[in-house]
């Protein structure tokens, strides 16, 4: 019964809201440093992008987004995706309802096949797509190979990002998961975009997949070594 008290609608919108409202005062109650500088300038001419990030440090993910850039994120079909749509949404981003995998055959489980061709037709019409590289569960910080099989397809560049605050509680879960904390600094850190050939082989694949990893793993220790902690 309270498994089922806890995926009601009701209890799903509510906890929704108010982890978007948590966030935004995260936001506003950190100082918050973009690096490199002037970075948004460079990438104008590159848009749209296929931002990328580690799963679990992804909750303060909507703020990388500059004002007047549209940006949908790709969110499970879970219930705790749900939650988290309702946060996306209500700090302004697109949703893309589905689940990615970490092997390229699986990508048409839960969604994955529909979500993938709506991420495609999104950047399609100039707009931006983000994702979780790494899929639950785990294991954490491994990149998928459908982050890349989209950028294949799609042309785009992917875009290693970090967020990171300087009081954040660390979890013990599979995917290193922050909950970041108020009165604080924080940090965006945006890595080199990585392309992907259109005439990629599996060989070509792989190495863009180790290539986001280590985009992201440096993004990562960057965006922590900005407020002044280490990565894990």
């Amino acid at each position: 019964m309270l498994k089922r008290f806890g995926r009601h609608p009701a209890v799903l919108k509510t906890v929704g809201s108010f982890l978007a409202a948590y966030l935004k005062f995260i936001h506003k109650s950190n100082r918050f440093v973009i690096d490199p500088p002037g970075i948004y300038d460079e990438l104008s001419e590159d848009v749209p992008v296929i931002v990328a990030m580690w799963h679990g440090q992804h909750f303060m993910a909507p703020f990388i987004r500059p004002e007047g850039y549209s940006v949908s994120v790709m969110i499970s079909r879970s219930a705790d995706g749900e939650i988290n749509a309702i946060a996306a949404e209500k700090l302004g981003l697109g949703l893309i309802r589905a689940s990615g995998s970490q092997k390229a055959h699986q990508i048409a489980k839960r969604g994955g096949m529909r979500g993938f061709i709506e991420a495609l037709r999104t950047l399609r019409k100039g707009e931006n797509v983000a994702l979780t590289a790494d899929v639950p569960k785990g294991p954490a910080r491994v990149a998928g190979a459908g982050i890349v099989q989209l950028a294949k397809h799609s042309g785009r560049p992917i875009l290693p990002v970090a967020v990171a605050t300087s009081r954040s509680i660390e979890l013990n879960s599979w995917d290193k998961a922050s909950i970041n904390l108020p009165f604080g600094c924080g940090a965006i850190a945006i890595g080199d975009l990585i392309h992907v050939d259109p005439e990629a082989d599996d060989d070509a694949v792989e190495a863009s997949r180790l290539a986001v990893e280590a985009g992201l793993n440096a993004t990562t220790r960057r965006a922590y070594e900005l407020v002044g902690r280490s990565d894990g």
